[in-house]
């Protein structure tokens, strides 16, 4: 990501890739409701590294969430600053209007101390008691995101989330997808492997984005998982689970927010250390 100024960021171009890259042979079951999770459940999120929930969050929860990401987008709060469009507006975003920005934008972050909408998500009180029994610890926000897959939008590439922090190898995290829209196979919904969170961490190369190399998913489609979310559903699931989504093929958006939470007061590693573990570095390993 390259910033333009103070405020916008944009993404990077990206090439093609395999056709079957997300493809998949099921999907993903899940239960109605957080008053449905029970140890059984829990006991399958730590074996498959995921669990869905559907009708997690009420339809007022819901609205209140997508005004929120709306009202920031359309810079209510100045302070405000962290919002990523598609490279190719680059040269006409200040042209654009509020409608057409939401069609071109790829994500926003670390907004739940400017929007108290999105805060209360991230703070609701049938969540976090959840959370604390996978983490088996208070947990601790520490990254907030929204990902906004319009029209044609791009694919995330197969990747595992603690690629990205400075966590030690040996922290749980747990991420928290919240579908905004209905996200579906047609218009990019998670896809994961599951089960792979149990095989540490895979070596990430820059390729398309900060990724797992293609050649390492490619054929693996009877081991993948789609799961679809109406919305106010949401995905729980392990920082080590292996997940990606494919190009918008709708002309729908697909709006949802990711948080991510750790153990409370857990150390921070430098990003050298978090590189010799996921970066191809001194491991003589090309993709």
């Amino acid at each position: 990501m390259k910033p333009i100024d103070a405020q916008y960021e944009f993404d990077t171009e990206v090439g093609p890739h395999a056709p079957d890259l997300y493809s998949f042979s099921s999907i993903a079951d899940g239960v109605e409701g957080f008053d449905a999770v029970d140890e059984t459940q829990i006991a399958r999120y730590h074996e498959r590294g995921f669990m869905a929930i559907h009708h997690a969050f009420t339809p007022t929860e819901v609205q209140a969430a997508i005004d929120g990401l709306t009202d920031l987008v359309a810079g209510k709060n100045p302070d405000f600053k962290v919002v990523q469009y598609r490279s190719e507006i680059r040269d006409k975003l200040h042209t654009l209007s509020l409608e057409e920005k939401m069609d071109n934008i790829r994500k926003l972050g670390t907004f739940t101390e400017y929007e108290p909408r999105l805060k209360a998500l991230a703070e609701h009180s049938q969540l976090i008691p959840l959370v604390t029994k996978l983490l088996n610890a208070t947990p601790e926000l520490f990254q907030s995101m929204a990902l906004i897959k319009p029209p044609d939008g791009r694919e995330k590439p197969w990747h595992q989330d603690h690629a990205y922090f400075d966590l030690p190898s040996d922290v749980k995290v747990v991420g928290v997808w919240i579908a905004l829209d209905a996200s579906d196979t047609e218009n990019g919904c998670m896809r994961v492997m599951s089960g792979w969170h149990r095989r540490g961490p895979f070596t990430h190369f820059q390729l398309r984005d900060w990724q797992i190399c293609d050649d390492q998913m490619n054929g693996r489609q009877p081991e993948r998982v789609a799961v679809p979310l109406e919305p106010g559903g949401c995905m729980l699931f392990d920082s080590y689970l292996p997940h990606g989504t494919p190009v918008n093929h709708s002309q729908r958006r697909r709006k949802a927010v990711q948080f991510h939470y750790c153990p409370a007061e857990t150390q921070r590693i430098k990003p050298e250390e978090r590189l010799a573990m996921f970066g191809s570095e001194g491991k003589d390993v090309s993709c």
